[in-house]
């Protein structure tokens, strides 16, 4: 009811003011400018993240208000451009912009969320809530499948929420900014203080019925009444630039209720005196510090230990584990004998090497909690610790992990008594590396090995990737996508950021460094060069490759030497406060959520950051100009002229600015005169003889009396649309409505010299004949625009196509090909008796435009 009263009163509502064509064109183009200075903004901030470049605290204070000032102001163009407010879009950018200005200020912290997550549901894009060691832990369950211990998250809101309460979170920051850096006694006294009070503290009552409900959901999941867990810190940024090894309390072996006190006692540890000693060390500040807390099943540990995937003290080309029986803790303190076990790298993981440890005694759990020293079975003192094919599922599970980070890493782990393989904890493995050799030693290296092409393109993100090809293109299933295989795709798309965990690297035929998939490759750290005109040429699927992407080169097989430069780098400024600052930054500038137009979450209230928010925009601003364009636009314009052509096109055409050289009163317009680019390359595609069809052709009467009523119906075309042909047009713009015989073309299509602006959007509906010939044609039309790499959308006889970001010579072959698709659909549904017809035709045309193309 109210719904319709809201209808009946929007009736009398005076009308909103029709602005201009001009106006509001020239906001779509701002929209477009703005969108690309924010994304070479976020390249550049990426770039700085990189470690080539050298910036300081100023630095992100300008990037920071540059890129608001930049969104805020895309915002209002969109705003002016669909005449509508977008208040969901400037409560996105509030909330993004506060969250930033947060992190500058360090007054930062997590308020929402819960205090308890299932380890089921956490990832990377949870670190702030989950802290570093926990988040990597999800994402080795989550998305490599590799076997955890079951449990929980109990988060850094719980943290915050129990230290605030208790007015633990000032006296901390109060106490560390009186101490005078010399004083250890003090510096003790406080950590002391600190500790004591963290212990016999109050926790919210909220936080302790959360914790003991997920124990007993995890209780039941497992089917036991006795469960035992172990706590395991999980501080921001743990386990990832700055491991924090050994500065945080472990709990092992912990009964239900004896729980809360072991959170306790790990957010305790966050304030040992040798914890704060670490993070002043490292530069942190007291901003920059919150505990959540690992909460998982104990594992009774058959043997466990500890892996470096890579170990360049010991050989080339080689990792080295550490193994004990019984729990790795003994591994971890370094305080009892070890095997040492070395193996290759790569598969089949052959052994290097096996010294045995005398290993005597094992830790195992104790019966009331805890853990306590057995004495081992004589009979297996001096045997080792792992099979063959334990070693080798470990060694397989390892290097997927590694893959995944793109850097070695630094792996405890055990085998269950069941047999199964459990990964207790991964984070980065830092180590200064003895050089390998001196430059001239690096060039003897890559002399004879073999390039398959070398300069091509645009470096994106730097690195070097060493992997198998896999070729994807619009069709591919990217669940599909293998770990550690090199990417390959003839263009850049923002939906690879599926795989980017997966991908050793990227190639692209086609693309921009600054563009939407680029900054994705530059926050994952993915090896990438774009616009290489040649990949998906020279390149297949399953070929050995080694892409160079600091030096822009890919060679033919594997070269280690190469990749070895990339694993032994020690990145020192990843250290400074400055670059933690920037990258908490980046997190609310840079990641895309908004992947997919069609997705129910593309919309303003699920924009999460400032690349969010542009996609978006830039979306809804394509969108929004083909609907003025097709609709409204000749309302907005001067007197149309009529367009003089060999062809029968029919085409009104309407100059809104710069699209012509007709003089203001001609009431004729001929190609000569045109000089809007993509008209011009449209009409060339027109003059395509072997294509363009004016044929009368035969339909018979039941099909044409079905497509007559249909094809004119006032749904699918207004009075002004019916018997005109409207093409409007500026220098770098064009939009056609077209109705040749009974079918409607759309064409819309941005082309300039910057690629992230260039699009061209087709649509084609409608026929003479019955349904099937007329889906027929649509699918024959879907045929051509995929092989010209359009995106392509159908349903029944409509057919939507979209291409974006292509080089202006490219997006002009595109639309010269669509001038010849044009002549060659006219009465093609006539001629649709079978879909073999669909095959047939579709040859047909792509040879002949490849030959009229010179293609």
């Amino acid at each position: 009811m109210l719904r319709k009263l809201r209808d009946i009163l929007a009736f009398w509502r005076p009308r909103q003011r029709v602005l201009p064509f001009g106006v509001l064109f020239k906001k779509f183009q701002s929209i477009l400018e703005r969108n690309n200075r924010i994304l070479e903004l976020m390249a550049d901030m990426g770039d700085k993240l990189g470690g080539e470049y050298v910036f300081d605290r100023q630095y992100i204070l300008d990037a920071a208000e540059q890129q608001a000032d930049m969104v805020f102001k895309l915002i209002s163009d969109l705003s002016i451009l669909t005449q509508r407010k977008n208040v969901e879009l400037f409560l996105a950018f509030e909330r993004i912009r506060q969250a930033i200005q947060e992190e500058l200020t360090g007054t930062h912290v997590t308020t929402g969320g819960s205090y308890v997550i299932p380890l089921k549901d956490v990832g990377h894009d949870l670190s702030e809530l989950a802290g570093g060691k926990m988040s990597n832990m999800g994402d080795i369950r989550n998305r490599l499948g590799l076997s955890t211990p079951d449990g929980f998250v109990i988060t850094s809101r719980a943290f915050f929420d129990f230290m605030q309460q208790n007015g633990l979170l000032a006296m901390a920051r109060e106490g560390i900014n009186a101490w005078d850096g010399q004083d250890d006694a003090a510096l003790e006294s406080l950590a002391a203080t600190m500790q004591e009070r963290i212990m016999n503290a109050p926790l919210p009552r909220n936080l302790t019925t959360q914790v003991l409900a997920a124990l007993d959901a995890l209780a039941k999941a497992h089917g036991t009444r006795n469960i035992r867990v172990a706590l395991r810190s999980s501080a921001w940024g743990e386990d990832g630039d700055a491991s924090f090894a050994g500065q945080y309390e472990t709990c092992l072996n912990v009964p239900r209720d004896e729980v809360m006190d072991a959170y306790r006692k790990v957010v305790a540890s966050t304030y040992s005196c040798k914890a704060w000693r670490y993070r002043l060390f490292k530069g942190y500040r007291e901003h920059e510090v919150a505990m959540a807390v690992g909460c998982q099943m104990m594992v009774e540990s058959a043997v466990g230990g500890v892996l470096h995937t890579y170990a360049p003290h010991i050989a080339e080309g080689v990792m080295v584990a550490n193994a004990v029986w019984g729990l790795c803790s003994p591994v971890v303190d370094g305080n009892a004998p070890t095997d040492t076990i070395v193996l290759d790298r790569a598969a089949p993981y052959t052994l290097r090497s096996l010294s045995v440890g005398d290993k005597r005694r094992q830790l195992r759990l104790a019966k009331g909690g805890g853990t306590e020293w057995c004495d081992t079975p004589e009979g297996l003192h001096d045997v080792p610790s792992l099979t063959v094919e334990q070693l080798e599922h470990l060694a397989q599970a390892a290097m997927s992990i590694e893959r995944y980070y793109k850097r070695p890493q630094d792996i405890e782990w055990a085998y269950d008594g069941k047999g199964t393989l459990q990964i207790l904890q991964s984070r980065p493995l830092r180590f200064w590396a003895a050089p390998l050799s001196t430059e001239p030693q690096l060039e003897d290296v890559t002399r004879n090995a073999e390039v398959v092409f070398s300069g091509k393109g645009l470096v994106a993100q730097r690195g070097v990737a060493v992997g198998k090809v896999f070729v994807v293109d619009h069709s591919t299933d990217l669940d599909t996508f293998p770990h550690g295989a090199v990417l390959v795709s003839r263009y850049t798309s923002p939906r690879y950021s599926r795989v980017m965990h997966k991908a050793q690297g990227i190639i692209t035929d086609v693309g921009s460094p600054t563009g939407h998939m680029s900054t994705i490759a530059r926050e994952f750290r993915v090896p990438t060069v774009v616009n290489t005109e040649v990949a998906t040429t020279l390149l297949q699927t399953g070929d050995e490759i080694t892409l160079d992407a600091t030096e822009n080169v890919v060679y033919r097989g594997s070269i280690c030497a190469l990749d070895r430069f990339t694993l032994t780098e020690e990145e020192v400024f990843e250290d400074s406060y400055e670059y933690r600052l920037l990258r908490r930054v980046i997190k609310h500038t840079s990641p895309l959520n908004l992947l997919d137009p069609h997705a129910d979450n593309f919309k303003p209230s699920s924009c999460r950051t400032y690349h969010d928010i542009t996609r978006y925009i830039h979306e809804k601003a394509v969108e929004h100009l083909i609907l003025i364009s097709e609709r409204q636009g000749a309302q907005y314009l001067s007197a149309p002229k009529r367009l003089v052509t060999d062809f029968p096109l029919g085409l009104m055409l309407i100059d809104a600015g710069d699209g012509t050289s007709c003089a203001p009163e001609s009431r004729t317009a001929s190609t000569s005169q045109i000089e809007s680019i993509p008209l011009q390359e449209f009409l060339k595609g027109t003059e395509c003889s072997e294509v363009w069809c004016t044929d009368p052709v035969s339909v018979d009467l039941g099909s044409f009396m079905s497509s007559f009523t249909r094809t004119f119906s006032s749904s699918l075309a207004s009075p002004e649309e019916v018997g005109r042909n409207l093409v409007v047009v500026l220098k770098n713009y064009m939009n056609i409505n077209m109705r040749l015989g009974y079918h409607f073309n759309i064409i819309d299509a941005y082309i300039s010299d910057v690629i992230n602006d260039n699009y061209i959007y087709f649509r084609f509906l409608g026929g003479v004949t019955e349904f099937i010939r007329r889906s027929r044609r649509a699918r024959f039309i879907a045929t051509v625009l995929e092989h010209f790499d359009f995106r392509v959308e159908v349903h029944g006889d409509l057919v939507v196509g979209r291409l974006k970001k292509l080089s202006r010579d490219r997006m002009a072959v595109r639309m010269r090909m669509l001038g010849g698709l044009v002549g060659y659909t006219r009465q093609l549904d006539a001629r649709m008796h079978t879909d073999e017809d669909i095959r047939t035709h579709a040859q047909a045309f792509i040879t002949a435009m490849k030959h009229f193309l010179g293609a």
